[in-house]
C-alpha cells in the first residue's frame, strides 16, 4: 500500500490546516473542491475575503520544505479552478486570495509545525482572478 501512508498524511495535514483557520477566526466554506480546472484543499472567509488554501503536508524537509513544492503549473490550475468557484457562487466582486499553509509532520511529532503564506500567489496565466 504505497500510495496509502502519503494519502492519509495529506488528510491529516489538512484537518490540521482547518483546525489552524478555525483559530485564526476562519469559516470554513469548502473542503476539497474539486471542478475541471483543478482541486483546492480549503476554501475559507475571514472578514468577508474568501481565501483559497493549498496545504502541503511532508513527514521530512530533507527534499525541502512542504512549501516549495507547489510549483507553476498547479498554482495556474488552482487560480483557475477558483475563478471557477467565485463565478459560481456569484463572489467575483469580493475580495479573495490565494493561501498555501505548509506542514511538517515529523514522526516523532505529536503536532505539525505550521507555516501560513497569506497570498502565498498570484493568479496563474489565464487573466485575472480579482
Amino acid at each position: 500500500m504505497p500510495g496509502f501512508l502519503p494519502h492519509f498524511l495529506g488528510d491529516r495535514g489538512e484537518r490540521a490546516a482547518v483546525r489552524y483557520l478555525r483559530k485564526l477566526g476562519c469559516r470554513i466554506l469548502q473542503k476539497q473542491y474539486r471542478n475541471s480546472y483543478g482541486e483546492i484543499d480549503i476554501i475559507a472567509e475571514h472578514r468577508g475575503m474568501t481565501i483559497f488554501v493549498e496545504v502541503k503536508t511532508r513527514s521530512s524537509d530533507a527534499d525541502g520544505a512542504p512549501w516549495e513544492a507547489v510549483q507553476q503549473k498547479q498554482r495556474n490550475r488552482i487560480s483557475r479552478a477558483a475563478l471557477c468557484w467565485l463565478k459560481k457562487h456569484n463572489r467575483l466582486e469580493r475580495p479573495a486570495r490565494l493561501d498555501v499553509i505548509s506542514i511538517l509532520w515529523r514522526n516523532d511529532q505529536p503536532e505539525p509545525e505550521i507555516q501560513h503564506f497569506p497570498a502565498a500567489f498570484e493568479p496563474g496565466d489565464r487573466g485575472q482572478l480579482f
